[in-house]
């Protein structure tokens, strides 16, 4: 009976390759591919590389208009740099920009995202006019901005005024805290719809069965919120989290236009262009262009590392 058992054998086609090796076979790219790369790999080193290395070579040189001629001078710098009070009070201004912009945009990026999740009526023309302030540019909302913080005239003022507040109404330089955070407001007005697109991204990504098992098991909104959607959302939140920590560490328009050259406001990215370009001193400018630049890498890696998980569904 066995015997009589043929082995059943799949039929080769003539000239066909085994899967396997079909599957494993190593993809030939010819020299055309590395020409058609090529142009971008110089574009992006001449707009980026280029002047990074120029940066921090210069940031160890004396360049000043007024002192020539260019001579190496190490580390004094950054010392000189370290040791200037209105450095030392803006790097503390622009922490601050930093806790309140990265807090502020994301959490209402998670939320506004979190509503615009589900289809809805309208939803299309909602996100569209979400990105209008994102579209501005900095100096434009600053001086809109202005004339609603303006102690006469602006909308703040006389909401004040209706309210029976007393005072001058004076928001903007007088009380630093203050001034920090309502100039942190108008970059969060501008920041968060990019914050809430990368994070609506990141949720569209999130299969349909997984809240239809949650809804079957009798989870909360809440319950899905933090069991599902937060979770598996953290790789756009976390993209979200560094590009405000980005803006807020080169915040400059929004200072400049609402609270001029005051101390009260003024961030490092400010005082950058007041040494390079008021005192000339270029190499102290290269200098404090490079520790932004150190500063917004090691605080983008650290938030990668605690925020970022890998999502496998």
């Amino acid at each position: 009976m066995s015997a009589g058992l043929a082995e059943v054998t799949r039929p080769e086609v003539p000239g066909a390759e085994p899967s396997a090796r079909r599957r494993h076979r190593p993809s030939r790219s010819g020299p055309l591919a590395y020409v058609l790369v090529a142009p971008v790999l110089l574009f992006i080193a001449g707009l980026a590389l280029v002047p990074a290395v120029f940066t921090i070579v210069q940031s160890f040189f004396t360049v000043n208009a007024l002192d020539p001629p260019t001579r190496f001078s190490g580390l004094a710098n950054f010392r000189n740099l370290l040791a200037d009070d209105a450095i030392r009070s803006s790097m503390a201004n622009t922490l601050l920009y930093v806790v309140i912009g990265v807090a502020l945009s994301t959490v209402l990026g998670v939320a506004m995202a979190v509503l615009l999740q589900r289809p809805f009526r309208g939803r299309s023309f909602v996100i569209a006019v979400l990105i209008l302030p994102w579209a501005l540019p900095g100096v434009v909302e600053g001086i809109l901005w202005s004339g609603i913080f303006d102690p006469n005239a602006g909308l703040v003022s006389s909401v004040l005024g209706d309210l029976g507040v007393g005072g001058d109404h004076l928001l903007l330089g007088q009380d630093r805290l203050l001034t920090i955070f309502l100039i942190e407001l108008v970059q969060v007005w501008q920041i968060t719809p990019l914050s809430v697109l990368l994070v609506l991204a990141a949720l569209q990504l999130i299969p349909d069965e997984l809240y239809e098992a949650a809804q079957i098991d009798g989870c909360s909104r809440w319950g899905v919120l933090r069991s599902i959607t937060l979770p598996l959302a953290r790789p756009g939140i976390a993209v979200c989290m560094v590009q405000a920590l980005v803006a807020t560490l080169n915040v400059f328009d929004q200072p400049y236009v609402l609270n001029g050259a005051a101390s009260t406001g003024a961030t490092v990215t400010m005082q950058t262009y007041f040494v390079s370009f008021q005192n000339l001193d270029f190499g102290q400018g290269y200098a404090l262009s490079l520790m932004i630049t150190v500063l917004t890498l090691v605080g983008s890696l650290i938030i990668v590392k605690a925020v970022y998980r890998k999502v496998e569904l």
